[in-house]
C-alpha cells in the first residue's frame, strides 16, 4: 500500500510514502479535503537525516491503530522542512510561542485555514514520562474540535495574531560599533574554557561565532579572541563530533567534551566549518587547521557530491535501525582490523575501553573514536617522533575506513539544495584560493554551473534539484548563500562571470524579497503563497541568517562593483534589526561579521597585470593565504564600472611588474610592485 507521497521526489516524503497514514504533500487539495469532511488538518514536518523523527514514524506513524485514528480524525501533511523551509519556519514559531521550544519532528494540528491550535515535536504512541501519546491525544482533539469548536476557532485565531506579531520586526536606530565588543563579552560569558565552545550540553559547532572570533582578533587583537576560537576548533577535531574514521563533522555534541555527538551529517555544517578552519589556518598559520579543512572537504568530494557534480544534502545518524552503529567499534573487532602493535597503539591514540565509551545505544560496549591527547603530547609520552605517529595514526585509519565500508552505510539525502551548495561553492572556493587546490575551485565551478544551468528558469534559481527535476520556488538563503559562492568563486578565479553571477542574484533579492517600508529581506519572494505571515529573521540558527550573508555579501560587492548603493542597503539590513539585536547581539552573530565589514575600513585591492610578460602569482598567493576579512580583490587592468569608487581597475601595471592598487574610502595608496609594502598596506 503506498500513499500520495510515493509520487513525490523528496526522500522524506518517500520514506512516509508506505505508512498506512493517509498522508497529504503540503498544498491545497488537503486543505480543501480538511474543508469539505470538516476535519482539523495534522501537519508533521522533519527531515531525512532526523533521528527522531525515524523514532516517531515507527512508533506512531506505522502503526495500523495511530494511522486508523488519525485518518477517522485528521487529514494528515506531511512536510520535508528542507524542501519547504518557510513553511517550517511559520510552524515553528507556532510551537515556540505554544510550547516555550522546538525541534523535529514538528507536530502541529491546525484548522483547514491554517491556524494552528496544537503544538509539540516528538510524542510516542502511548503516554509516558510527561509526553502525551498519540493514542490518548487524538480522541482528545477528535472531542474538542466536535463539541468545543467555538473556542478551538477562538484560539487558533489568537495563535495566529501572536504569531504574526511574532514575525514583525521594528527597525532600531542603526547597528552600533560598540555592538561588536558586547557580542564578545556575551559569547566570552558562556565560554566554557577547558572544552571550548559556547554553554554546556548539547553543545553545537556554531562556526560562525569562529568566525566573528577572527574578526574580532584581527580588529582588536584581543588574544582571548582568538584562544577562544582556537581552544574550540581544536577540542571538536579531536572530539567524537569529528569523525576521525571517515572525516567530516557530525550534526552536534550530546556533551560539553564533543565526545558522544548526534551522528548525522549535514552539508551546511561540513560546509561552514571548512571555512571556519580555513580562515584559521589564514590568521594562524596553523597546518592542522589546513588539514582538517581539507579532510572535511575530501570527505563531501567523497561521499556527498552527486554523480551531476552538486551536492547532496545530508547523511542519516541511524543505519539498521540504530543510531551510530556505523560509526562506533568495539575493542575486539579492532583488534581484528588492526592486529598486533597496531592495536596496542590504538588503545593509546583513541583511548579505547573494554566496556566502551558510548552511552546512549541499546548495545553496550562500543566505542567513539577520538583523540584524548594531541599527538605531540603522545609523542613524547610515547617516545615516538611527533611526525612518524603522526603517520602511523593516519595508517590505523585507512585500515579502520576500509572496514568500515563492509558495514550497511547509513541513508544519504541526495537532494541538492540550492542554499546549502552555495555554501558549499564558497567553502570549496575559499579553501582553493588558501591552499591552492585547484580541484576544490574546480569542484565549486562545476555545482555552480550545475545550478546555473538546471535549476535556474525566467531568471528565477529554483530551491531543490531531484530526480533530474528542479522544484520549488528559491527563498531569501538561497539567493544569498549562492551569491557568497559566487563572490568567493570570483576572487578564486577572476572569472568575471562569477561576479556578475552574484550581482545577478543580489538583483533578484533587491526586487523581489526587498522590505521597502522596514528594511531588510523577506525570507520569502512577493510572488510565494505563505500562510499566516511572511517573515523576516536576521538570527543565527545552525546556519547563519539570509539576512546577515546577504549584508555582507553587499559589503564586498559595492567594493567589487564601486556601487555605493548595496552598501546603502547593508547599512539598511542593520538598521531593520538593530532594534533586535541590541538586546541580545550574541543571537546575531553573522550580523556583527556584516556590521563588522560595515566599519571598515574596507579595502579594495586590484593586481593590474601584464599577461604579455608579468606573472602575478606571487602577489596573488600573499593575499589568498593571508585573512583579509575587510578586503576584496580584482584583476586588472579593465575598465572601471560606471561609478568605481576607486577608479583604479584601469591602472595600468608599473614597468611591467605586476602593481597592486591598495584603496579605501576612494583614496589610494601608493602603487607598489613588492608584496611586503602591498602587505603593508593592509595591514
Amino acid at each position: 500500500m503506498h500513499n500520495r507521497l510515493s509520487q513525490e521526489t523528496s526522500p522524506y516524503l518517500l520514506q512516509h510514502a508506505g505508512n498506512p497514514v493517509d498522508w497529504f504533500p503540503w498544498g491545497e487539495e488537503a486543505f480543501a479535503k480538511a474543508q469539505a469532511e470538516d476535519k482539523p488538518v495534522f501537519l508533521s514536518i522533519g527531515y531525512s537525516s532526523c533521528h527522531w523523527c525515524h523514532v516517531m514514524a515507527h512508533q506512531c506513524f506505522e502503526d495500523g491503530e495511530v494511522a486508523a485514528l488519525m485518518n477517522d480524525t485528521f487529514v494528515s501533511v506531511k512536510v520535508d522542512r528542507e524542501e519547504l523551509p518557510h513553511i517550517d519556519h511559520i510552524y515553528m514559531q507556532a510551537c515556540q510561542l505554544l510550547t516555550g521550544s522546538g525541534g523535529w519532528p514538528l507536530t502541529v494540528i491546525m484548522t483547514p485555514g491554517k491556524q494552528p491550535f496544537f503544538a509539540a515535536t516528538y510524542l510516542p504512541k502511548h503516554t509516558r514520562q510527561g509526553l502525551m501519546g498519540m493514542m490518548e491525544l487524538i480522541p482528545v482533539v477528535n472531542n474538542l474540535w466536535k463539541e468545543k469548536r467555538d473556542r478551538v476557532i477562538s484560539e487558533a485565531a489568537e495563535i495566529t495574531r501572536l504569531v504574526r506579531r511574532a514575525c514583525e520586526v521594528k527597525p532600531g536606530q542603526g547597528l552600533r560599533p560598540q555592538l561588536l565588543e558586547k557580542t564578545y563579552g556575551e559569547l566570552k560569558a558562556r565560554f566554557d574554557p577547558e572544552w571550548g565552545g559556547v554553554g554546556a550540553a548539547p553543545k553545537f559547532p556554531m562556526p560562525h561565532n569562529i568566525m566573528f572570533l577572527l574578526r574580532y582578533f584581527r580588529r582588536t587583537g584581543d588574544d582571548d579572541a582568538l584562544a577562544m576560537a582556537v581552544k574550540t576548533l581544536e577540542a571538536m577535531r579531536a572530539g567524537g563530533i569529528y569523525d576521525h574514521v571517515g572525516s567530516g563533522f557530525h550534526r552536534y555534541s550530546t556533551d560539553r567534551e564533543w565526545l558522544v555527538p548526534h551522528f548525522e551529517k549535514m552539508l551546511y555544517d561540513q560546509a561552514l566549518l571548512a571555512m571556519a578552519y580555513t580562515e584559521a589556518f589564514q590568521l594562524t598559520g596553523r597546518e592542522d587547521f589546513r588539514d582538517t579543512a581539507e579532510d572535511i572537504i575530501a570527505y563531501v568530494l567523497r561521499d556527498l557530491r552527486t554523480e551531476d557534480g552538486v551536492f547532496a544534502g545530508a547523511e542519516d545518524a541511524d543505519s539498521e535501525g540504530e543510531e551510530g552503529k556505523f560509526y562506533l567499534w568495539s575493542t575486539s573487532e579492532l583488534r581484528t582490523v588492526l592486529e598486533g602493535s597496531s592495536y596496542s597503539l590504538a588503545r593509546e591514540v583513541f583511548d579505547l575501553q573494554d566496556d566502551g565509551n558510548f552511552r546512549g545505544g541499546d548495545v553496550q560496549g562500543l566505542n567513539i573514536i577520538h583523540q584524548a591527547r594531541d599527538t605531540r603530547s603522545l609523542a613524547e609520552i610515547l617516545g615516538k617522533d611527533a611526525d612518524v605517529l603522526q603517520g602511523d595514526i593516519r595508517r590505523m585509519l585507512a585500515d579502520m575506513r576500509k572496514a568500515r565500508l563492509n558495514r550497511a552505510a547509513p541513508f544519504k539525502d541526495t537532494k541538492a539544495l540550492a542554499d546549502w551548495n552555495g555554501l558549499m561553492i564558497a567553502a570549496l572556493a575559499k579553501a582553493g584560493a588558501a591552499f591552492d587546490r585547484p580541484d576544490f575551485t574546480a569542484a565549486a565551478e562545476q555545482a555552480a554551473g550545475f545550478i546555473l544551468e538546471n535549476m535556474v528558469a525566467g531568471g528565477r534559481l529554483r530551491h531543490v534539484f531531484m530526480h533530474g527535476q528542479a522544484r520549488g520556488e528559491a527563498g531569501l538563503d538561497d539567493y544569498a548563500f549562492l551569491s557568497w559562492g559566487f563572490i568567493e568563486l570570483y576572487e578564486a578565479t577572476f572569472e568575471q562571470r562569477y561576479l556578475d553571477q552574484a550581482a545577478n542574484l543580489t538583483s533578484v533579492l533587491l526586487e523581489h524579497f526587498w522590505d521597502s517600508t522596514g528594511g531588510g529581506f523577506y525570507s520569502t519572494g512577493n510572488e510565494t503563497a505563505v500562510p499566516i505571515a511572511r517573515t523576516k529573521t536576521a538570527y543565527d540558527n545552525a546556519v547563519p541568517s539570509g539576512n546577515s550573508v546577504a549584508m555582507l555579501s553587499l559589503v564586498r560587492l559595492a567594493g567589487l562593483l564601486g556601487d555605493r548603493t548595496m552598501k546603502d542597503r547593508a547599512f539598511e539590513i542593520g538598521t531593520a534589526f538593530s532594534g533586535q539585536a541590541e538586546h541580545l547581539p550574541s543571537a546575531y552573530v553573522f550580523l556583527m561579521c556584516g556590521l563588522d565589514a560595515l566599519s571598515g575600513p574596507g579595502m579594495e585591492v586590484v593586481i593590474a597585470v601584464d599577461p604579455a610578460c608579468s606573472d602575478a602569482r606571487a602577489m596573488i598567493h600573499a593575499l589568498r593565504t593571508r585573512f583579509l576579512p575587510h578586503a576584496v580583490y580584482r584583476l586588472g587592468p579593465e575598465p572601471a564600472p560606471p561609478g568605481f569608487a576607486s577608479g583604479q581597475l584601469d591602472m595600468p601595471p608599473v614597468n611591467g611588474l605586476p602593481t597592486a592598487y591598495v584603496c579605501s574610502n576612494s583614496s589610494c595608496r601608493e602603487p607598489t610592485t613588492e608584496v611586503s609594502k602591498m602587505l603593508e598596506y593592509l595591514a
